[in-house]
């Protein structure tokens, strides 16, 4: 065993495909390399300890609210073969929760992967993958899977029937990501959609077939650099989620300022009834609009996002 190890992640917005993934259509993710997560684990005599915002103590004292970090620090180091003590673990990051950016997912990728660094393993995609679900079980009940691999993959994703591929692009324009203020609550949205499609199966089926259309052809602007379609996708999908009771009246009211001051398109991001928008504009001068609008809308913290490669940015 290493006497530290060290392991990264970060945030993610939906661009495609939040709710309508879990009824078999495709999705499109992009990762926030700007708002990260860090863990480092460092071999120390004494107990199994864990210090992060919410809880600095041992391990098996959390409070629930970081029941899903445990869960996944515990099957790593059995995975791995560490042993369940004498480990000091330290998280931190940038990634708020509870707003539809993959802050769990964020969370569990970063502690796999220092764990897995301590004890000098390299784990396999699938094997990554399999460790952050034990967490994301824990904090959402049944995911996609969507999340965990958006918040480790570099660039954009393309997400279908549970296989997440790269989504190569060279996309031009800026997305601002607003945060309402207020916590989504993925659950009461996910059971807002299975109420809807129960009530009105036809209309349910034909949104979750109009949003699985959105993210096919997002997914073609992406590659073909072409903003203004993006866009109007994006304000296209907010309409359907919308009608499916996934949006809220402060989701409403950002992605209403934002298309009043010139955004090419705007939706929620995430599970919804709260938590962030993201907005898409041509330029930094248009970003730097959109950004006060919002603001002067009700949102408490925006950041800002090149779709594009590397370097392109």
């Amino acid at each position: 065993m290493l006497r530290t190890g060290r392991g990264k992640a970060h945030a993610k917005v939906i661009l495609f495909g939040e709710h309508a993934v879990v009824h078999g259509e495709p999705a499109v993710a992009l990762p926030l390399a700007e708002l990260p997560v860090r863990v480092t684990a460092e071999a120390v005599p004494g107990p199994l300890t864990i210090a992060s915002t919410p809880y600095t103590g041992v391990l098996h004292e959390v409070p629930e609210l970081l029941d899903a970090p445990r869960a996944v620090v515990l099957a790593t180091l059995d995975h791995v073969g560490l042993p369940h003590e004498g480990i000091r673990i330290m998280v931190e990051g940038d990634v708020p929760p509870a707003r539809g950016l993959g802050s769990s997912a964020a969370v569990a990728g970063a502690l796999v992967r220092a764990l897995a660094d301590l004890a000098g393993r390299d784990l396999t995609e699938a094997e990554y993958l399999d460790l952050v679900a034990v967490g994301e079980r824990v904090a959402h009940g049944s995911p996609s899977g969507l999340d965990a691999a958006a918040t480790a993959a570099a660039e954009p994703v393309w997400f279908e029937a549970g296989v997440a591929r790269r989504l190569a692009t060279r996309m031009s324009g800026v997305l601002v990501v607003a945060d309402s203020g207020v916590k989504g609550r993925t659950r009461h949205a996910v059971a807002s959609v299975r109420t809807f499609l129960e009530r009105r199966p036809m209309r349910g089926a034909a949104l979750m077939t109009g949003l699985g259309a959105l993210a096919q052809g997002g997914a073609l602007d992406l590659t073909g650099d072409r903003p203004e379609a993006l866009g109007e996708k994006m304000t296209q999908a907010q309409g359907m989620l919308r009608e499916l009771g996934v949006s809220s009246p402060e989701l409403d009211r950002l992605v209403d300022a934002a298309l009043a001051a010139g955004a090419l398109g705007a939706k929620l991001t995430g599970g919804g009834q709260g938590g962030c928008i993201i907005v898409l504009a041509a330029d930094d001068a248009a970003a730097d609009r959109i950004d006060l609008a919002l603001r002067e809308a009700g949102a408490i913290g925006t950041w800002r996002h090149r779709i594009g490669p590397e370097e392109d940015r």
